[in-house]
């Protein structure tokens, strides 16, 4: 099998909304996906882009992407926020999120940034696992928020 792992391009984004959608489920969450197929696209090509993605090929199919943005902290300067690192189910366990993910890391490296941030929830051991792996810091002191428009 040859992982093929490359820059997202606007025709990936049928694909990659199919995978937010099986991420969605996975999170027991379903309905919470009510981004419209057009603000996605926009999002990430159109004239002002706000999140940039590298997708894990297979066989010239998208099975799994990286999505993510630019988040400033007065403390560090740029990071790189991961939104989203997902790779459909059937294709776990051969190597292709630590592919996507060490991707990420050369990205940081690259453009300078001062690190990479994301969050996992408390119940998705896998996940929890996955980013031990990297020695990752993972801090359960802060609490999320959010307001909904």
């Amino acid at each position: 099998m040859k992982i093929k792992i490359r820059k997202a391009v606007k025709e990936d984004c049928p694909a990659m909304m199919e995978l937010i959608n099986e991420l969605a489920v996975f999170e027991k969450a379903p309905e919470q996906v009510t981004v419209s197929f057009d603000h996605f696209v926009e999002s990430g090509f159109g004239t002002n882009p706000v999140w940039w993605a590298f997708v894990a090929e297979v066989d010239e199919k998208v099975v799994g992407f990286a999505l993510y943005y630019i988040r400033y902290s007065t403390w560090k300067g740029q990071r790189l926020y991961l939104e989203d690192l997902l790779v459909t189910e059937s294709m776990r366990g051969q190597g292709i999120g630590h592919l996507l993910f060490d991707r990420l890391i050369e990205e940081c490296k690259q453009k300078k940034f001062s690190g990479m941030m994301w969050q996992v929830l408390n119940w998705n051991e896998p996940a929890i696992n996955f980013y031990k792996k990297y020695n990752a810091n993972l801090d359960n002191q802060w609490t999320n928020g959010s307001l909904n428009f």
